[in-house]
């Protein structure tokens, strides 16, 4: 049948970490152009790991991205205390919090929602996977982590990182 070679085929595309999908906060339709938010994050000091910890004060964190927001680079986390889910938004400056808001808008709640559903299964921290990442690809700088169901439901999280002003997808377990 043609479905078993599409379905590998998929499986290697996605095993492989090719952009076949776009993650939220480093696509550039969706947060203008990618040469923009690679250089604000050179003079970035705070790092994704730290806006992680930082945000727990919130909640459990469940995704997290670098972004710009009204021409300012800003490191937004999702949060969530059992079902109530909140936005921090960390200083890519000094690492302080600068907001934390109950996340409202339909489209970020359904966000926040998935996001949950494959953080309950999971026995590894994003923290964990971030720093995984950034361990296995030297020299490289987190971006965003967001949770995603891998095959047989297991959990995980795509981590993009940026090197030398490149962009790239990579996919670490969650347990």
């Amino acid at each position: 049948m043609i479905l078993k070679p599409l379905r590998s085929a998929l499986l290697a595309v996605f095993l492989l970490g090719l952009p076949v999908f776009a993650l939220p906060g480093v696509c550039a339709e969706e947060n203008g152009d990618q040469a923009a938010l690679a250089a604000a994050l050179k003079n970035a000091r705070t790092t994704l790991d730290q806006g992680l910890k930082t945000s727990e004060k919130n909640g459990k964190p469940i995704s997290a991205k670098f972004e710009i927001e009204e021409g300012k680079l800003h490191l937004s986390v999702y949060t969530m205390d059992g079902d109530d889910f909140k936005e921090v938004v960390i200083s890519p400056d000094n690492g302080t919090i600068e907001s934390a808001e109950k996340i409202t808008a339909k489209d970020d709640l359904k966000d926040a929602e998935d996001q949950k559903r494959v953080m309950d299964k999971a026995t590894v921290s994003l923290e964990t996977a971030t720093e995984r990442a950034v361990t296995k690809n030297a020299g490289s700088r987190a971006v965003s982590v967001v949770p995603q169901t891998m095959d047989y439901a297991q959990p995980g999280a795509s981590v993009t990182l940026l090197r030398d002003g490149s962009f790239k997808t990579v996919f670490e377990k969650l347990y």
